[in-house]
């Protein structure tokens, strides 16, 4: 039983052996077998990159050989279609070479050059520029009209050496032209005359230090919120009559600029700026002082509030400024300042030597889709004795403000606006000058193309109050398109 038994386990055994051996042999056959296809594939893989290869050599060498200049088309080709009258018809068709791309080049070694420009064009009925205190008989009023209101083209750069320029100039002009006399009444200069182009920026700026940038050339003095704010940016079509009258605009000379807390406080690096300025006060284009003397003009600009509260953008920002200046007979100040007798404005020019001090004050908010905007103006205007010429004019003072509010119905796109202004001549009796302004504002893509439409309603205190005028209200219509390129 027992030798049954052994006989039956080797038995077992030897079988178990046995299929172990096959086991390992059919594994090493299939490992070998697998090996086997592996390698195929991997000799299989590099002929195809071998072969991709002498293909894309093969469509280099073609490219190489199109680059070289093609036989030109003939110029002419001639068809003789049947006719009923036997005459042959010669068709010259011209085939256009591919036109070369036209680059830019800086001349110079800037860095930076940039090309732009913009056109606002508009439509004015009504009593046209009532609310610049305009208010002409019938005989010499302003037409409903077409006009082209700005055309300007401008190029500006930066150098690594840290200048940037700026050169802008107008193919437009507006209705008021600024001249120089002297005492005898000789012209000593004049923009008036330019009726096809005049420059407006031409400056070149030092900006190695944001705390101090030297600005020389051309450009607006530093006195007036409305004023230094871009003719593209602003919410009305045209600027306040306080600020047309009583502001500076664009003179020639030297600025001191910069936001001193740049370094100190990069946090709060927009919390302060300043810019003081000497200028010859003459205006625009006009290259001769009228005297010795010269325009000095200082602002102050204080960012109180710059943060987000509910996802809003809130903003609040403060300004003040102050000018002085000694001017000769002959020069003119302003483009609407001088009274007529029925209580229109005209600009004035010096009759006899004059000083003049202004100062201002201004407070912008934003919170979200609300704009908050308010401007006080005050000028002096002061007669002086040059020469044994006693004056002749009466010194006056002249002030005024205007309030502005603007809410974005749609964001970004659907913008209302309402103002409210006063201007006070200050050189016949109650001859304030008020005006109420609406207007909406469509931003069809933000200020590089947007349309403004406006209604404004004048009135004149003293015209008012003085039975021998017709008039003392007023009402315009301007629609303006803006296009930026």
């Amino acid at each position: 039983m027992f030798q049954r038994r052994c006989f039956t386990n080797r038995y077992l055994l030897s079988a178990s052996l046995l299929l172990c051996a096959v086991s390992i042999g059919s594994m090493r056959a299939e490992t070998e077998s697998s090996d086997s296809e592996r390698l195929q594939k991997l000799e299989r893989a590099v002929e195809l990159l071998q072969q991709r290869n002498a293909d894309l050599e093969k469509e280099v060498s073609a490219l190489k050989k199109s680059a070289s200049p093609a036989p030109r088309p003939p110029r002419e080709m001639v068809s003789a279609p049947p006719a009923s009258d036997g005459k042959s018809i010669v068709t010259k068709t011209e085939v256009k070479e591919e036109k070369q791309p036209v680059y830019a080049v800086a001349a110079a070694s800037e860095f930076k050059l940039t090309l732009g420009g913009f056109i606002q064009a508009q439509f004015e009925a009504g009593d046209v520029s009532a609310f610049e205190g305009r208010f002409q008989p019938a005989s010499g009023e302003i037409k409903d009209r077409f006009r082209i209101r700005r055309a300007r083209i401008n190029v500006s750069g930066d150098y690594k050496e840290e200048f940037d320029f700026k050169l802008e100039g107008e193919f437009t002009q507006s209705d008021v032209g600024f001249t120089v006399r002297d005492a005898s009444g000789r012209t000593l200069g004049s923009n008036s005359n330019r009726t096809a182009f005049g420059a407006t920026d031409l400056f070149a700026n030092w900006h190695r230090f944001p705390e101090l940038n030297v600005k020389v050339g051309q450009y607006k003095a530093p006195f007036g919120l409305e004023q230094l704010t871009s003719d593209t940016k602003l919410f009305t079509p045209e600027r306040s009559l306080v600020t047309t009258a009583l502001t500076p605009e664009r003179q020639i000379g030297v600025m001191l600029w910069g936001k001193p807390l740049t370094n100190l406080w990069p946090e709060q690096k927009d919390l302060l700026s300043y810019s003081v300025g000497v200028f010859n006060g003459t205006g625009r284009n006009i290259s001769t002082n009228d005297n010795n003397e010269f325009m000095y003009v200082g602002r102050l600009e204080v960012m109180a509030v710059k943060s987000k509260i509910l996802n809003q953008e809130v903003g609040v920002k403060f300004g003040a400024n102050a000018l002085s200046s000694r001017d000769e007979a002959g020069t003119t100040i302003s483009g609407a300042e001088r009274e007529n007798s029925d209580g229109s404005l005209t600009g004035f020019t010096l009759p006899s030597a004059a000083e003049r001090s202004a100062y201002g004050a201004d407070a912008s908010v934003r919170v979200g889709p609300f704009d908050f905007v308010g401007e006080y103006i005050s000028q002096r205007v002061g007669t002086r004795t040059v020469n044994g010429i006693a004056p002749l004019f009466t010194g006056f003072r002249a002030d005024g403000y205007y309030l502005q509010g603007s809410y974005f119905v749609i964001p970004k796109k659907l913008q209302l606006v309402t103002k409210w202004e006063s201007f006070n001549p200050g050189q016949l009796v109650d001859d304030d000058i008020h005006s109420i302004t609406a207007g909406v504002n469509y931003y069809l893509k933000g200020d590089d193309l947007k349309l403004l439409a406006n209604y404004i309603h004048t009135w004149s205190d003293f015209r008012a109050g003085n039975a021998a005028f017709e008039h003392s209200e007023f009402d315009q219509v301007l629609v303006r398109l803006q296009v930026m390129f």
